[in-house]
């Protein structure tokens, strides 16, 4: 071998090849030249960075996030961390789950242990890993955020642990140190139901389970699981595979989820008192979009969507596995031309990113403020700014043209901020753009009058929301009834899930105690357990 490699050497030494020879390296003599023109061509050939933007992205649903990593960024990132003694990034989440823990064990490369911490505080850990407004929660308090690198991606740490922990293909148990079920007390066995399969009752029912209720019944409209995560947040940035996968380590515990039974059509909240549920959940999200009057009774058909029309389509034909009967999988709705996005919210930023991947040639994302004041976190509009979107500050929808019964353009009013700082539309300065869609991104609300009805005997604020008192999540006036999630006015994924957590401590708090049985002051939830933390080594 070393023969070899010696006879190799000298022949590459004593080559005379002028193309092999150019590559070494050589005293420079003189300053090279080479015309603007000439260099502009060649440096084409050589850029690493051109991504896709705007129709480039047609169909196009891979993972795009910024955040993610691969094992070798996840451990450069992880070493990076400082291990603070007093982890502000902690504070930060909602979930509260032990960030310092998991990235030190993520540094170590154990990360089953990492998951472990994960999923111990929060069961829909990875979807929150790739969606979670980061900047906002824990990495808007990391203490390396005034360094040349920035904040630690916990985000992203986040992701990998979660995935490499679902690649594994182990499943989730209850604690073995816990109690058995045969041997727990008859309140135990009480029926707990959930209304909605999205992150607020995946987590409320996961803790309820790992506690050792064992009749616990998630109930979904739909026929997937997931709620607005799995419909509302496409797929770049979070797949059905991932949702999927927490609700298997839910259901691992015994959980059962019963789809396309909805409420106020199949049961209301009284009707599962009456069947005999101990225990009733609302986490259900926001079904009814908020649309500016201008675009009353205008339809899909003549070129206008709300977010709730648009993401739904969009994810159901984009994302695998998540229409049970491939018959059933709609096609992704047909875009061309110029489509305007009304918001600046996070919904704002995936539709105006989706509509690129649906056929737009051009996307303009209009909102009321200034761009200083877009509501959506900086890493959810860096997305659709790679794409290409451009964006129209201080402009309201006043009117809006059908030419031969589709859209055709839209008239805009210009907002100013008076001196009190309220924004207000000017009369006098108007904008007309020429559009093929319009896509509403106002927000949502409850809306259906049969909705509210079937949640009854829960009351709605003012402003549409649940009357729940705030530390527990229990509806007031109602000590078996309890409501977490857009509902109670979560505006973050993570904060959905933290209400579940929450509520779930709660509700067994009252099942306990109505049974004449004592449960700890301090709220004790079971950890999360795998056969890996039975394993003796």
């Amino acid at each position: 071998f070393f023969s070899f490699c010696h006879k190799a050497m000298v022949q590459l030494t004593t080559t005379k090849d002028p193309e092999l020879m150019a590559l070494n390296a050589k005293v420079q003599t003189h300053a090279k030249v080479v015309p603007c023109a000439v260099n502009r061509e060649k440096r084409e050939h050589f850029k690493r960075n051109i991504c896709a933007s705007g129709c480039g992205r047609f169909k196009d649903f891979g993972d795009v996030k910024p955040s993610t990593l691969n094992e070798r960024g996840a451990l450069r990132e992880a070493a990076r961390c400082l291990k603070c003694a007093d982890a502000p990034c902690q504070h930060s989440c909602p979930t509260s789950i032990d960030i310092k823990q998991f990235i030190s064990q993520i540094a170590t490369r154990n990360y089953y242990g990492a998951a472990k911490s994960i999923f111990s505080d929060n069961p829909v850990g990875m979807t929150c890993g790739m969606v979670c407004p980061t900047s906002e929660l824990c990495v808007g308090g990391c203490n390396l955020a005034a360094t040349e690198e920035g904040p630690i991606n916990i985000g992203g740490l986040q992701q990998f642990a979660t995935e490499v922990f679902m690649k594994m293909g182990v499943k989730q148990i209850r604690d073995p140190s816990l109690p058995p079920l045969d041997q727990l007390a008859d309140s135990y066995r009480t029926r707990v139901a959930l209304v909605g399969a999205g992150p607020a009752s995946i987590s409320c029912a996961t803790f309820l389970a790992r506690l050792g209720y064992s009749d616990v019944t998630i109930f979904e409209k739909q026929e997937y699981y997931g709620g607005l995560s799995s419909s509302e947040i496409p797929a770049y940035r979070l797949p059905y595979d991932a949702v999927d996968f927490e609700v298997r380590l839910c259901t691992d515990l015994g959980v059962k989820f019963e789809l396309g039974k909805a409420l106020g059509r199949d049961f209301s909240v009284q009707s599962l008192k009456d069947e005999g549920f101990g225990a009733v959940f609302l986490g259900f999200g926001l079904p009814t979009a908020n649309t500016d009057p201008a675009f009353a009774g205008l339809e899909a058909g003549q070129g206008f969507y709300t977010s709730k029309d648009f993401l739904p389509q969009v994810s159901k034909a984009s994302k695998p596995g998540m229409c049970c009967k491939e018959a059933a999988k709609p096609a992704l709705p047909a875009l061309h031309g110029t489509v305007m996005v009304l918001g600046a919210g996070d919904t704002a930023m995936d539709c105006a990113s989706s509509a690129f991947r649906c056929g737009a040639a051009r996307v303009i994302l209009c909102f009321r403020r200034s761009f200083n004041e877009i509501r959506a976190c900086p890493e959810e509009f860096e997305i659709p700014k790679k794409d290409g979107v451009e964006v129209l500050p201080y402009c309201t929808p006043r009117e809006v043209v059908l030419r031969d019964g589709r859209i055709f353009l839209v008239e805009f009013l210009k907002m100013e901020k008076g001196a009190d700082g309220r924004w207000a539309p000017d009369d006098d300065q108007v904008l007309r753009i020429k559009c093929q869609f319009v896509i509403s991104a106002f927000g949502s609300h409850v809306g259906d009058s049969a909705l509210v009805d079937a949640c009854a005997p829960a009351t709605f604020t003012a402003q549409g929301r649940v009357h729940a008192d705030p530390a527990s999540g229990q509806c007031v006036g109602v000590p078996w009834l309890f409501a977490g999630g857009d509902l109670v006015g979560a505006t973050m994924t993570v904060e959905a899930a933290n209400d579940g957590k929450t509520a779930s401590w709660h509700m067994h708090k009252r099942l306990q105690e109505s049974a004449g049985g004592a449960v700890p002051a301090e709220m004790r939830l079971p950890l999360f357990h795998s056969p890996i933390d039975d394993v003796d080594i």
